[in-house]
């Protein structure tokens, strides 16, 4: 785009569009914006390259480990590391390149869960793989803040997942310090957008941070199944109402994935519950006092604070059914649990309404995508009806080339809408 811009300005000058005077001051603007943003490439190339220099050295050292004796194991445990944190310091005192930087930072990073991982070993140290992982993170956390890396900041999410899963999913424990490291690199989060907007490194975040939560939540359920379904239409609701926040709503889906997780994972929540067998199995004996149901009122009242914050921030939106899903689901989740069929039909009454509001809403905004992510919920729960209710075969073959034509015929109208629109 930028290349295309400055071949045009010498014929823009020339057709008297522009001045010569503001020709080179467009070109002079683009010139200081490429020598104060960093070669985006480098640093990629940079990162990757830091981790195949650290993964050779383990593979040379690992072939002739056995033949080596204790004192030069212990040495070569902590050469990586002194040599990342002379990297680093470097880095730090001289000012370098964000290159420079996300290499020596990721270096770092691995050689100190390296150096653990060879010390331990080399002395026999006792420990279990999750204590691992939670001391090499918490040890590399102030890197981020140091370096003002990227890689690092992602690197904590994804190995903060793996931790917590590792430690909670079918063990019976709780992972309360994930929660303490997610917390942690927020503000590195904040700090980036009100410096430089959305840039790539935090669309990519904005995928990754609710897929880490989306992960983790089911190791926070010990004895209390029957209340993970509303806790996770809670976590799906608050990540769509933070998606809807002016924050990220008007970027692109692409950079949304807030908007796009909460919104789908709502929609599976509620087509899971709308058969009922999932209401028939539940227990309706809840032990209110437990972790589970604790966790539940949490999520409520974040959910609600989000949602009166997206009031006070758009106050002039159209009503947005989608918006309060998980207030209504807690509602139908207790009304299920004493009537099962009561609580079948109100999740398939929602689920409809869900559909026809998205089809509205895509109509209404001439957005595709929306339209079609409308026509998908009713299909889908047609489609689910069709695995607990007796119809016939030939029904069943007339609905779905009912529901392809109506595919088609919302498409086609909606083109025809647009064209006569531009």
């Amino acid at each position: 785009m930028k290349s295309k811009i400055l071949n045009e300005l010498p014929q823009l000058v020339k057709d008297e569009v522009i001045t010569q005077e503001i020709s080179d001051r467009i070109k002079q603007y683009y010139s200081s914006k490429e020598v104060s943003s960093p070669n985006k490439l480098l640093t990629v190339f940079g990162v990757l390259g830091s981790i195949l220099v650290g993964l050779g050295i383990i593979l040379i050292i690992a072939h002739n480990w056995d033949f080596l004796p204790k004192y030069i194991k212990t040495l070569l445990a902590f050469i990586p590391l002194l040599i990342g944190q002379v990297m680093c310091g470097y880095s730090i005192l001289k000012k370098k390149s964000a290159s420079w930087r996300e290499s020596s930072g990721v270096f770092l990073f691995f050689a100190v869960g390296s150096g653990m991982a060879l010390i331990s070993q080399i002395y026999n140290i006792p420990g279990n793989f999750s204590t691992y992982l939670l001391t090499w993170i918490a040890l590399c956390l102030p890197l981020i803040y140091l370096l003002r890396s990227n890689a690092l900041y992602l690197l904590t999410i994804i190995f903060s997942t793996y931790y917590a899963c590792q430690f909670g999913l079918g063990n019976n424990k709780t992972p309360w310090m994930y929660l303490l490291l997610i917390i942690s690199v927020i503000p590195f989060y904040l700090v980036k957008y009100k410096k430089e907007g959305l840039v790539n490194v935090l669309a990519v975040s904005n995928w990754l941070l609710p897929l880490s939560l989306i992960s983790v939540l089911g190791s926070f359920v010990v004895k209390e199944w029957e209340l993970l379904l509303v806790m996770y239409i809670l976590l799906f609701s608050s990540l769509y109402i933070i998606g809807m926040l002016p924050l990220f709503k008007n970027h692109s889906l692409r950079k949304n994935g807030f908007a796009v997780l909460g919104s789908i994972g709502m929609i599976v929540v509620l087509l899971i519950s709308s058969f009922k067998w999932i209401w028939e199995e539940l227990n309706a004996s809840i032990n209110y006092s437990s972790q589970e149901f604790m966790i539940v009122v949490v999520l409520l009242l974040i959910n609600i604070g989000l949602l009166v914050m997206n009031k006070l921030k758009s106050q002039k939106e159209s009503f947005n059914l989608f918006l309060y899903i998980g207030c209504l689901f807690v509602l139908l989740f207790f009304i299920g649990l004493q009537f099962n069929v009561v609580g079948t039909i109100l999740v398939n009454v929602l689920l409809f309404l869900l559909g026809v509001m998205a089809i509205k809403r895509g109509v209404d905004k001439t957005h595709f995508a929306i339209m079609n992510y409308g026509l998908l919920i009713i299909s889908t729960l047609i489609i689910c009806r069709f695995f607990d209710t007796n119809i016939s075969f030939v029904i069943r073959g007339i609905l779905f080339v009912l529901i392809g034509v109506g595919f088609f015929v919302a498409n086609y109208t909606m083109m025809k809408l647009n064209a006569k629109k531009k």
